[in-house]
């Protein structure tokens, strides 16, 4: 104990060893403290390492969970322990988690659209959750709201939107959790502002417009409104626009609902659609919207993150006409999920902004933090590359599969112009697409990332090939090599390949061609020809 009490150097040495030691061992009788520094350090640094093997090892996992329902029951107590647990023994039970986890960070993932998680954005999740602040207003932590604003006039001027969707315009961002959201949040806007000029007696006339090819969020959206089921115009999209909206059929419906009196409230457009990545014609469909005073949205949850490289930047080619626009940056833009960027063409003037006023919940999380580091430590320039090569990806087997086939996908017409053989000439932008009949097998045209193919049936099949690829897509996915999906066109089953994940290279896109053609041909030796 004297040395304890010595003044010098080494009874301060001493003294503070001591103190650790009874830190130690009051820690260890207590467990993890509700908040330590250090041990926040200690625990942070295992689960990093945790989370960086699970990178290092994401290849060696089926993408695609294999269990069945009910499977974690069977291995995790019914109950919560009454005592702590250590951490260590904790990540110890992952291996009964991860079985049933659907790795969408797998480079072999391809299915329905990407969701990145990237260093940048993991970062800014992390200091979110360190800061853990409930920023619903302003005064709550003005620097929430004031950054959220700042990257989002960053963002809106990477994708050149217009001034009057920026914060120093007559409008301004936010950021909500999903599409499904921002989707609801304008429409809720639409009709209060609808009702107000013509009385909130009026909601059972207002009428909503959209194609088949739209979100499923936009239905869900409209009964939370109170739309009336009836006054929800589904518009039939086919093959003769690229599954895009027809601006003449929307004409007509509008003329039709205001001809037995009714108010036409609201028009959601799709930049990428989710089938198919069609692209509505935005201009059209603007000045359309315009001259019938409807609200008009944006729906370019997955393809908008292209619109930031110039050559793509032409499917938003009219959002000037439009009222609100929203893309998911937590799609393939590097940013953890949930961060879906919406912006408004006008807002209240008010001397602060309070976000909870912008969206449905009153809490609301720093989620401007991960889109902030994911601007300044990747930049433009590194974006716009990762864009571009996952497009080439997407390119290389759109390629693989036009030389098998076997297989029917999108093909570029070998001649300019009109060949005569096209049933169709579509234009987006300055840009040409074509519909063939003769000169070439296509699904849809690929745009972005994502390609749509099927593998052509036996002549006579009864049912056009739509077994035969269920039973593809079904053989792929369960050998767990890699991860597709699908949807129907036109009444045919057709696969999705979407490159995305942020670990895809050339050489997983050519595994994933090679097990597909090994499938393929597996399932048409045992389908017999009619």
């Amino acid at each position: 104990m004297g040395n304890l009490r010595s003044s010098g150097p080494e009874g301060v040495n001493q003294k503070e060893r001591a103190m650790d030691a009874l830190l130690e061992e009051r820690v260890d009788n207590v467990g993890l403290m509700p908040m330590d520094a250090e041990q926040l350090r200690d625990y942070g640094h295992q689960m990093v390492d945790f989370i960086a093997d699970y990178y290092n090892s994401i290849e060696s996992f089926p993408v695609l969970s294999q269990v069945q329902p009910g499977y974690l029951h069977k291995l995790i107590p019914d109950s919560a322990p009454n005592h702590p647990e250590s951490l260590q023994n904790v990540l110890d039970g992952e291996a009964k988690i991860l079985p049933g986890v659907t790795h969408w960070q797998s480079p072999n993932y391809f299915a329905y659209y990407p969701s990145n998680s990237s260093v940048a954005g993991f970062l800014g999740e992390m200091l979110s959750a360190g800061l853990n602040i409930v920023g619903f207003s302003w005064i709550t932590s003005p620097a929430a709201t004031e950054l959220e604003m700042i990257v989002l006039d960053w963002l809106g001027k990477m994708l050149k939107l217009p001034e009057h969707f920026l914060s120093t315009g007559q409008g301004g961002g936010v950021i909500q959790g999903t599409a499904s959201e921002a989707v609801l949040v304008v429409l809720l806007a639409a009709r209060d502002k609808a009702l107000r000029k013509v009385g909130k007696n009026a909601l059972e006339k207002l009428v909503v417009y959209a194609s088949d090819q739209t979100h499923a969020s936009l239905p869900k959206a409209c009964q939370i409104a109170g739309i009336h089921p009836e006054n929800c115009r589904i518009l039939k999209t086919d093959s003769s626009t690229n599954y895009s909206i027809s601006p003449d059929l929307l004409t007509e419906a509008i003329l039709h609902d205001l001809g037995v009196g009714l108010i036409p409230l609201f028009l959601c457009a799709t930049v990428g659609t989710t089938s198919s990545t069609a692209v509505d014609p935005l201009l059209e469909l603007g000045k359309i919207s315009k001259s019938n005073e409807m609200w008009f949205h944006v729906d370019a949850a997955y393809a908008g993150s292209a619109c930031i490289c110039p050559e793509y930047r032409q499917y938003l080619n009219g959002v000037e006409e439009t009222d609100s626009f929203n893309m998911n940056a937590h799609k393939w833009f590097l940013t953890n999920f949930d961060c879906s960027a919406l912006w408004v063409k006008a807002s209240e003037a008010n001397m602060v902004m309070d976000y909870k006023d912008w969206q449905i919940p009153l809490g609301r999380r720093f989620r401007s933090l991960k889109l902030w580091m994911v601007l300044r430590l990747y930049g433009l320039e590194n974006l716009q590359c990762y864009i571009r090569n996952h497009i080439q990806l997407a390119e290389h087997f759109e390629a693989l599969v036009a030389q098998d086939p076997r297989f029917e996908g999108s093909v570029s017409c070998p001649y300019v112009g009109d060949c005569g053989l096209c049933s169709s000439v579509v234009f987006f932008g300055n840009r040409i697409r074509y519909t063939f009949k003769t000169c070439g097998q296509v699904v849809t045209p690929r745009i972005f990332s994502l390609v749509c193919f099927r593998l052509l049936p036996h002549h006579n099949n009864e049912d056009d090939g739509n077994k035969l690829n269920h039973d593809l897509l079904d053989a792929v996915n369960t050998t767990g090599k890699i991860f597709i999906s699908h949807t129907v066109l036109s009444g045919k089953y057709i696969l999705r390949f979407a490159v995305g994940a942020p670990l895809t290279e050339e050489r997983h896109v050519n595994a994933a061609w090679k097990l597909l053609q090994e499938e393929a041909s597996t399932l048409l030796a045992g389908d017999p020809v009619e």
